[in-house]
């Protein structure tokens, strides 16, 4: 039954106003005449529609409206009518549409101006001849009811403006947070793809190439690099299988039995790149020391992607991988040296620095990259040795 009358209220916001006020108005005329006379004289009629209507503006102009309202109570009561609540209700809604709608400085000085026009009005020709501090304390206490309620009601309205702005904006920032997952989660899904088959086919490609050019003078030789070529895309095809399974994975699956790479599998990966011709010299500097799991996967793959892109884009059949171990840092230095060599290179290129880069950082660490002032270029990533 509440709700319903709340909603027709709230579909006809008009019609309840009118009622408002005309129920204010009613209740408020009645009072504009001389306590020792019952009849309701025009003038006193005239200047309660007057005073009641000056309500219509109270929320546009808060302050011009409780100096009307409170000139009228105070005309009214120089009248001869009693001081009382319903001679003052007008002056009570207009101060309580200001205490929501104006600023303190102003309740203050409007509620100060009410108080200093109607006290010493009630005073002076009060017609029931009441002991002045009753006058004073009654008048006082109906001039501060609507301005400490209209205070509380702010108070709550901004409390719940408040506690709306911070779900509207919690809400946002889940969402633009789950959106940031999302990417990020497409960034390092397509860094895995890009590691994991890059490597393989720019292998498969070189060994393809190196046959090709051995062929005509070296058949035997031309067989068995075909032969590893077999090998090197079979394992393409297994890692390939293995990333897609583990990324249809949901979040609470078993992890995957095989071990992640690591740089355990460097004779591995040099193998595989002198199969296609690329001869790779790797160095330590500084004691061994076992690496986190993540560090060590980041390490492995920066080498593989770094040696993936000599073996694309570099004129060079030489590269050197060098290993120092600090206290708390691994950095790794990859390099080659100008030089023309006969097996032709695979083109393409673009995300493997960008994925190297994005790899150290994610682990704690930093890379660089560039040409080196002797010729060549150099990728180096320095990695904390655990995370």
């Amino acid at each position: 039954m509440v709700t319903r009358l709340r909603r027709r209220i709230d579909r006809h916001p008009r019609l309840v106003e009118a009622a408002f006020l005309l129920l204010i108005c009613a209740a408020t005329s009645n009072q504009y005449h001389r306590a020792d006379d019952d009849t309701l004289r025009w003038p006193g009629f005239a200047l309660a529609a007057v005073t009641c209507t000056s309500l219509l503006a109270r929320r546009g102009h808060p302050g011009a409206v409780v100096v009307l309202t409170t000139l009228g109570t105070a005309v009214a009561g120089a009248q001869g009518s009693i001081f009382g609540p319903l001679l003052l209700l007008p002056v009570i809604v207009a101060l309580y549409e200001l205490t929501l709608r104006a600023s303190q400085q102003a309740i203050r000085v409007y509620g100060l101006l009410a108080a200093v026009i109607l006290v010493p009005t009630a005073l002076r020709w009060d017609a029931e001849d009441e002991p002045w501090m009753n006058d004073a304390v009654g008048l006082a206490f109906w001039i501060l009811l609507p301005i400490l309620h209209g205070s509380a009601v702010r108070a709550r309205r901004a409390y719940l403006d408040t506690v709306r702005t911070r779900a509207e904006y919690a809400e946002r920032t889940r969402h633009e947070e789950a959106q940031r997952r999302v990417t990020e989660e497409r960034v390092r899904i397509a860094r895995e793809l890009h590691d994991v088959v890059a490597h393989h086919m720019a292998l498969a490609n070189a060994q393809a190439g190196t046959a090709a050019h051995l062929f005509p003078t070296h058949p035997a030789q031309t067989g068995r690099i075909l032969t590893e070529l077999t090998g090197t895309t079979t394992a393409a095809l297994r890692e390939l299988e293995a990333t897609v399974g583990l990324l249809r994975q949901s979040e609470t699956a078993e992890e995957s039995l095989n071990p992640a790479p690591g740089l355990d599998r460097l004779p591995d990966l040099v193998a595989a790149f002198a199969a296609a011709a690329l001869h790779i010299t790797i160095t330590v500097e500084g004691p061994v020391k076992p690496l986190s799991a993540g560090v060590d996967l980041t390490a492995f793959r920066i080498v593989q992607e770094a040696l993936t892109n000599v073996a694309k884009h570099a004129a060079v059949n030489t590269a050197q991988v060098h290993l120092a171990y600090a206290e708390d840092q691994l950095t790794i230095t990859v390099s080659n040296d100008s030089g023309p060599i006969a097996p032709p290179r695979a083109p393409g290129g673009g995300f493997g620095l960008i994925g190297m880069r994005e790899r150290a950082r994610s682990a704690g660490g930093r890379l660089r990259a560039g040409r080196r002032p002797e010729g060549g270029f150099a990728v180096t990533a320095e990695l904390p040795i655990s995370v």
